[in-house]
């Protein structure tokens, strides 16, 4: 049963396909897209493999195929490619879609706010690795956006974020066990706050939060530069 596999699958197919549509042509963009995910994805494979070793979180071996990179699935790897892929891919598309950026004007006090919560929480919460990693490092590179880059697309991303909510609460569920017998991938609670959205750790939104910025600005500003 090589469900997470086929949640990688079904995540990428379709913004693949549709990429190559002529009134958008994302196509044209996987120059831009493709570094993004890589830099990216070097980054949060070399966390996952750390947080793996540690036991803070970890994979059922029940919905993998068994091939490994260093202690994590291949599926864990393809997921840092399949899922940044369709979040880009539905960003560029709604900026397409709707011209006007509604929450551009928000989007400072916004992003003042979260990157306060999650810093507080992270400090409060310290010795519990993945909710304290994952906030500060969410919170800082938050912070890095509004004060050095002034990054003039945050509002869209902040609409965008909110429109991927939707498949990102059906594919975290699968993944921590909504629909299925067992979890694919565990936690030790111990190690997050033990606050859930049915069954994902509160942590996975800020985690998708910040692999989804990440994305985001490596691929704006590649665009921007015009260097690829």
């Amino acid at each position: 049963m090589y469900y997470y596999l086929l949640i990688n699958l079904f995540a990428v197919i379709i913004p693949v396909l549709v990429s190559f549509d002529k009134r958008n042509y994302f196509f044209a963009r996987w120059k831009f897209l493709f570094p993004a995910i890589f830099i990216s994805a070097l980054f949060f494979v070399l966390w996952d493999i750390l947080f793996t070793s540690l036991g803070i979180w970890g994979f059922n071996p029940r919905y993998i195929t068994g091939f490994y990179i260093f202690n994590l699935p291949v599926e864990e790897v393809l997921f840092f490619i399949c899922i940044p892929f369709a979040c880009v891919f539905t960003y560029d598309s709604l900026n397409y879609l709707i011209k006007k950026d509604y929450l551009r004007h928000a989007s400072v006090p916004i992003s003042y706010v979260v990157a306060a919560i999650l810093l507080i929480t992270a400090f409060m919460n310290i010795t519990k690795l993945y909710t304290s990693v994952t906030f500060i490092l969410t919170s800082v590179f938050l912070m890095f956006h509004i004060l050095y880059l002034k990054s003039s697309w945050i509002g869209r991303f902040y609409f965008a974020f909110i429109v991927l909510l939707i498949p990102f609460f059906i594919i975290n569920g699968i993944l921590t066990g909504t629909f299925l017998e067992e979890q694919i991938v565990w936690y030790d609670d111990s190690m997050n706050l033990s606050l859930r959205i049915g069954t994902i750790p509160i942590e996975d939104m800020v985690y998708g939060f910040f692999l989804i910025l990440m994305n985001i600005s490596i691929f704006e500003f590649l665009k921007s530069s015009k260097k690829y």
